[in-house]
């Protein structure tokens, strides 16, 4: 226990030193939060199959409840239950365009995790720095709970409860709680909670700030506590579900699944759900009673519950539908919260995106039209009307626009076949247009993945911290 408290004080002063332009103390946020007890509790594994890498290093770090895929180092770090998925890295020879260069991998790409803390923190995708094509990096970094950081290499930075950094290079930056970032790289900035923030330098910007006194109410963070509000009371409310998954060894599946789809070993699946042709079902995902209809995918720590998905849907990671209808080829982007009720369902119409971090909380029925972008806080039809807008509509805009809370900036045509394209990419690689012989994805590579566990030192000095372990072919 000794060397693990050392580790842990010691990432916490290296991540303070990184913040010191901002004057930034991590000290109150992250002491409190770690359960020291459970870190000593649970098990580490990680996958193998034929189509991912095994090709794994941990060196003095403990990975209490963590799972990893793909190609990953980790160096002097605490992961407590985090999900270390690298199942989209770059090979070996594999060119990157990137402005007017074409750029060769010159060896396979691999996930980096030095000196952090990660929290119950999605990592995924691959590096989209042109200069580190080979390397994913989180370096001296803290996270807290439900954070994702997202092909976004991470050096000397904080992320609060539930935000997300998203295909950006990210140096010395705090992001609150909350807040989502993508914009392509950024240094020294500290990201007020709730922002919601997405900039192609030079093509579009899109910023949007929750009104901070509502989102108090789903989520709060602050010095020497436990993060609050409702969307913590959510996921509590179903942790125990997740508690049964991982201390058996054999599930017996509780529905059916075709043979084209994939449902992890490490999701829950409760009774009454319908799982389609091409689907994906990633970890810590959660499903009840719901219709996924065929290339729909449920990412990591998502929950839909009393839902029906149409098809070809995007469940971005974290992301929650409860009592919705959503159309085909609709996008529920990071982390949202689309909660209808019983006798107030939620209705999203086909092709709409529903942006990153958007919460949809209502009492009465309410319908997103097909074909729009929706953003911020909803709870009612005047919210939806001031922050949503027809995809059609925001093609035309190529200056400036404003709609409450939300300032566009640039191309809207160029924002609105960036998101297309991105969602299309998404659908693809998890195997959404699988025909039997071509485009397989994750749905068809996961159906068959071995897991192995791993634990740490029982007692002593060293206990909780893992030793340096080595697996490779």
């Amino acid at each position: 226990m000794k060397s693990l408290q050392n580790l842990f004080d010691r990432i916490i002063q290296r991540v303070n030193i990184n913040l010191r332009e901002l004057n930034y103390d991590v000290t109150p946020y992250i002491e409190n939060i770690l359960p020291f007890e459970k870190l000593l509790k649970f098990y580490a594994f990680y996958g193998i199959t034929p189509h991912h890498p095994l090709n794994f290093v941990f060196r003095q770090s403990n990975l209490a409840g963590s799972y990893f895929l793909g190609r990953c180092r980790v160096s002097n770090s605490i992961l407590y239950k985090s999900d270390i998925r690298g199942d989209e890295l770059k090979k070996e020879g594999q060119v990157v365009k990137y402005d007017r260069f074409d750029i060769k991998v010159s060896q396979d790409e691999a996930i980096h995790i030095e000196d952090s803390i990660l929290v119950k923190t999605l990592v995924h995708n691959f590096s989209h720095d042109p200069e580190s094509l080979e390397q994913f990096f989180i370096s001296n970094t803290i996270s807290a709970h439900y954070a994702n950081i997202h092909g976004s290499p991470t050096d000397g930075s904080f992320l609060g409860p539930m935000a997300t950094v998203d295909l950006t290079t990210m140096n010395d930056c705090v992001i609150g709680a909350f807040a989502y970032v993508q914009a392509g790289e950024i240094s020294h900035l500290n990201i007020d909670p709730g922002t919601v923030w997405v900039r192609v330098p030079g093509v579009c910007n899109f910023l949007y700030h929750h009104p901070s006194e509502r989102l108090s109410r789903y989520i709060f963070f602050a010095p020497n506590m436990q993060p609050q509000g409702l969307l913590m009371d959510f996921v509590e409310k179903h942790k125990a579900a997740f508690q049964k998954i991982f201390e058996v060894v054999n599930i017996v599946p509780t529905v059916e699944v075709p043979q084209n789809a994939s449902v992890d070993r490490f999701a829950v699946v409760e009774p009454k759900t319908r799982i389609g042709e091409n689907v994906l079902v990633a970890q810590r995902a959660y499903l009840q009673n719901c219709w996924l209809g065929k290339g729909a995918n449920a990412q990591e720590n998502c929950h839909i519950i009393n839902s029906r998905l149409e098809g070809n849907n995007v469940t971005a990671h974290g992301a929650k539908i409860i009592e919705a209808d959503m159309g085909e080829n609709v996008f529920v982007g990071f982390n949202s919260f689309l909660h209808g009720r019983p006798g107030s369902r939620l209705t999203v119409g086909k092709e709409c995106i529903v942006m990153p971090h958007t919460i949809i909380d209502i009492d009465a029925p309410l319908t997103v039209p097909a074909g729009h972008l929706a953003w911020g806080m909803i709870n009612n039809q005047a919210d939806l009307e001031a922050n949503s807008i027809s995809l059609a509509n925001l093609s035309k805009v190529n200056s400036n626009f404003s709609q409450g809370n939300m300032v566009f900036e640039g191309s809207g045509a160029a924002f609105v076949e960036a998101f297309k394209a991105r969602i299309h990419h998404i659908l693809e690689a998890n195997g959404a247009f699988y025909d039997g012989v071509n485009n397989k994805g994750h749905a068809q590579k996961n159906q068959n993945i071995s897991f192995n566990t791993i634990q740490p030192y029982p007692e002593g000095d060293l206990e909780g911290v893992y030793p340096t372990i080595l697996i490779q072919p």
